[in-house]
């Protein structure tokens, strides 16, 4: 796992698998810790990386519900985890999906897990919305569908600061996953292009942290894609260059096999 600040009040940690990234943003007297790391020895780091830093943990967000995103309990049992409304409505329509795949990956990589994954009670919030952190300061919550059909995005003007969820990755393209939907994808590229614009950092789920320039160029060449989509030969969609391996090359007849 590599661990990174980008800000005073702001941590990243990254895992070794998939680079999925999980976010620590502090001001004042409160913590939110945005998705997770995956693999065991990382999640028990997490609350040693809080401590080092004198911070006391207020709640969990999660930017959608892949499992993949979903682990800050194993590392915070008792802690609140906040969501969109849609990610909400997504984890009721699928009871224990996560636990299985997350058992799955586990079973795969030959992993042993410390303790079952337990949701629990989440916390629906209102998206678009805003969080108070800290007292002084707010994190904005973008609406962030389109990969799949539930997510959001969290902004955090205090250190310019945005979390995107599986966009904007440099090392995947994007994914229409099973309920994906191009239209809505492009939409919430649309979106997060005026915060990307204001961006000193923006950490994609998957990934190293961008700064903003990258970001937006990562961002044009998405929409590119997704509209490429859209076009009578999906097939023909430009692939971002520097994503053009093997496994971004499968992704991408995925998103074919899916658009009309």
């Amino acid at each position: 796992m590599q661990v990174v600040a980008l800000h005073p009040g702001v941590i990243v940690a990254r895992s070794v698998k998939w680079q999925t990234t999980c976010t620590i943003l502090h001001h004042g007297d409160e913590t939110f810790v945005v998705d997770s790391v995956i693999y065991p020895d990382e999640l028990e780091a997490l609350p040693g990386i809080l401590a080092q830093a004198g911070w006391a943990l207020s709640g969990l967000l999660v930017t959608h519900a892949d499992w993949d995103h979903v682990l800050g309990r194993l590392a915070f049992p008792e802690a609140s985890v906040g969501v969109a409304e849609t990610t909400a409505a997504r984890l009721r329509a699928e009871p224990g999906v996560a636990q299985r795949q997350l058992r799955d990956a586990y079973e795969d990589d030959y992993v042993v897990a410390p303790r079952p994954l337990a949701l629990g009670q989440v916390q629906a919030l209102p998206v678009p919305g805003r969080l108070e952190l800290g007292g002084a300061e707010e994190l904005e919550l973008l609406p962030a569908e389109g990969h799949t059909q539930d997510g959001m995005a969290v902004w955090a003007p205090f250190a310019g600061v945005l979390c995107v969820g599986d966009y904007l990755s440099p090392v995947e393209i994007p994914w229409l996953q099973e309920h994906g939907d191009r239209e809505a994808y492009a939409a919430t590229l649309r979106r997060l292009a005026p915060y990307v614009d204001r961006a000193s950092w923006v950490v994609p789920g998957h990934g190293a942290p961008l700064d903003g320039a990258r970001a937006a160029a990562i961002l044009r060449e998405d929409l590119a894609y997704v509209e490429g989509l859209g076009r009578p030969d999906p097939a023909a969609a430009p692939l971002p260059l520097a994503r053009r391996g093997r496994r971004q090359k499968e992704i991408h007849m995925d998103n074919v096999a899916k658009s009309p």
